[in-house]
């Protein structure tokens, strides 16, 4: 019976892992764009929110706010704590409105989300 070289197989997994805890760490980052809510932000295809007070109706009635920059993409705003919590009530005073937030950036799956230190 052979026994398999588990090195050909462990290597390549161990590096795999190793670069998606580089891409998951976050990224300083600026990201400018305007905070709408995100159900518009996909079924819409908004460049830009229709107007404050209906991102602000949407978040209201539970839509969560997204900042979509200028090239389409598309950050979720979160929380790094545990338990997390939305961050729509950070965002409402923003929501229609374009502004330029400072943060960690963090991709998984085509999806980026960025935890707001500063916004502006």
């Amino acid at each position: 019976m052979k026994v398999p070289n588990f090195t050909k197989i462990a290597v390549p997994l161990v590096l795999a892992a190793a670069v998606f805890a580089v891409d998951n760490a976050g990224q300083s980052a600026t990201v400018k764009g305007y905070v709408l809510d995100s159900a518009c932000a996909f079924t819409k295809g908004l460049k830009k929110p229709v107007s404050p007070e209906c991102a602000v109706a949407c978040a209201k009635a539970g839509s969560s706010l997204v900042i979509l920059a200028p090239n389409g993409m598309i950050y979720w705003p979160i929380a790094d704590t545990t338990p997390s919590s939305g961050q729509n009530d950070k965002l409402l005073a923003y929501a229609g409105k374009q502004v330029t937030v400072r943060g960690k950036v963090f991709t998984r799956g085509g999806s980026k989300a960025i935890v707001i230190s500063k916004i502006e």
